[in-house]
Order: structure tokens, then sequence, then C-alpha cells
């Protein structure tokens, strides 16, 4: 018997499976959220003091810094995280939430990102099931959850992710997994140039950019992955819950509305809604206004 037999003849060994791979995913991708846009930010730098010819000024930064050196360390202590220290959720629970060494608070946002990617995981399996569809999906929710987080903290969404992201989802489309080539490519195209469009409008209207490139991008690799007939649904959930969050942000909070909003979590969301239930949404809302 085959795993993927075994699988199919018991679901829940697939959906345990998959959630504790969604565990150690999470956990990857708190390292890559935190590293990567400063890996970024050390490149740039480097590429814009050459093209000026200009020397290094600043403290010299560690020699090694990628997505697998130097080990993790405590931000308070400088403690070296262990592999038994590093363990998705069970490390957080039996060290009650604080480093080893200094008994400084660890952000509960790491063990959140764990759940939620396992979670979501899951979520995929149960609608899914065994198929190139959930592997496709899987790869498409933790990039999305990377890209959520990352745009949360710095509001980047970097090339080095968007663009590879748009690549598979028209690779994807080769395979038919979710739509055929035709509707992938028409979706990329329509899902960068209405983000684009709206971007080009806004600015001559007020003379301010509203959103970045990388949101087209994103948009783009949605469309390529869903296919165009999802982008209206995954614009407008996107949009009302980018404004809710806007408005709630601004009355309750104070916030001052020229601040901006990384708009990519909100893509995100609506794209992650749409993998799922975004046929039901649609049917349903064809069968309300009588199509």
């Amino acid at each position: 018997m085959s795993i993927f037999q075994a699988f199919e003849q018991h679901p829940y060994f697939l959906h345990l499976s998959i959630g504790l791979l969604g565990l150690l995913v999470g956990s990857f991708l708190n390292v890559v959220v935190y590293r990567l846009p400063i890996m970024l930010q050390r490149s740039w730098r480097k590429e814009c003091l050459e093209f000026l010819e200009q020397e290094e000024t600043s403290p010299a930064s560690p020699e090694v810094f990628n997505l697998s050196q130097p080990r993790s360390r405590c931000p308070f202590c400088n403690h070296s995280i262990t592999a038994l220290e590093n363990i998705p959720v069970l490390s957080y629970l039996l060290l009650k939430g604080k480093c080893k060494n200094c008994k400084k608070p660890i952000s509960i946002r790491y063990p959140i990102v764990e759940l939620t990617t396992a979670l979501l995981s899951v979520l995929i399996t149960l609608h899914f099931g065994v198929s190139l569809q959930t592997v496709a999906a899987l790869l498409f929710t933790w990039t999305l959850i990377c890209l959520t987080l990352i745009d949360f903290d710095t509001q980047l969404l970097p090339d080095s992710i968007t663009l590879p992201l748009l690549w598979f989802a028209l690779l994807a489309s080769l395979f038919h997994v979710f739509v055929t080539p035709e509707t992938a490519l028409i979706g990329a195209l329509l899902g960068y140039l209405s983000l684009w469009s709206v971007f080009w409008l806004f600015k001559l209207l007020t003379g301010k950019e509203g959103m970045g490139y990388g949101d087209f991008k994103l948009l783009a690799a949605i469309g390529a992955l869903l296919g165009w007939k999802m982008l209206p649904l995954v614009i407008m959930l996107s949009a009302f819950v980018g404004a809710l969050v806007g408005m709630t942000l601004i009355v309750l909070k104070g916030r001052d509305k020229n601040i901006p909003i990384p708009f990519g979590p909100y893509l995100s969301i609506a794209a992650y809604i749409a993998l799922i239930w975004g046929d039901d949404i649609n049917r349903t809302y064809l069968q309300f206004v009588g199509l």
C-alpha cells in the first residue's frame, strides 16, 4: 500500500500529517518573515553604495546572514535557540512563553503563525483531499501567509516571492490543476492591469501613490492560479475588508488617514477564501441575481 492509498483510506492520517507539516512550515515562515526583509535591505544598501562608488561607513554587519545562518537568538540576551527550544508551539508552552536564559517574553506571534499555518493547511486537505490540487494549494497558501506577514511588518511584497509565485501559478495551469493555461494567462494579465489602472488613476487624481507594485504582481499571481473569473470576488473581498479595517483604525484608534495601510494581507485573505469557497460564493451570487 502506497502512502497515497493510505491517505485515501484513512483521511484522518492525511489531516494529522498535514497539520504537523503545517506547524513545521509555520516555524520556517517565522524565520523567513524576519530575515528576508533584512537580507533585502542589506543587498539594496550594498548595490546603492556600489553604484555611488562609496565606502560602507556603518558598523560592519555579520558576513553571513541568510535563512539558515546565523542561528536564531533571543533579541534580549543573544542566547542561541537550541533545537529543543524551537519545536513549534510545544517549546513555547514548555518555556511558558519566556526565554530559557533571560526569562524575557517570547512574542506570541510565533506560535500563532505556526497554528494558523497548520489550521489553514488542514482546511486545504479537507477541501481537496488527496490530489495535485492539494499540493498546489498548500504551496500557494504558505506563500500567502509569508507575504501577508512581510507586508504587514514592512509594507513590502518582495519580488523574490511574488514573481516565483506567478511562475508557479502559470506552470500549474499547464497541468490544469485549477484552470487552463489560457484562463491563467488572462487572469495574470487582468490581475496586474486592474490594480495598475487603479494605481495610476488614483495618482493622477490625488498626486499620491495608493499602493505598491508588489500588489499588482500578487494579484497577477492570484489571477494566474485561480483564473480571471475569480478576480472580481478577490478584489471586492479585499477592498471590503481593507476599507473596514482602515475605517476601524481611524475611528477607534485615531490612526492618521494619510498613513498607508498594506493591501497585500487583504488580497491574500481574499485569495484563500476564493481558493476554497470561491465557486460556491460565485454560484450563490448568480442564483441570487437570477443568472
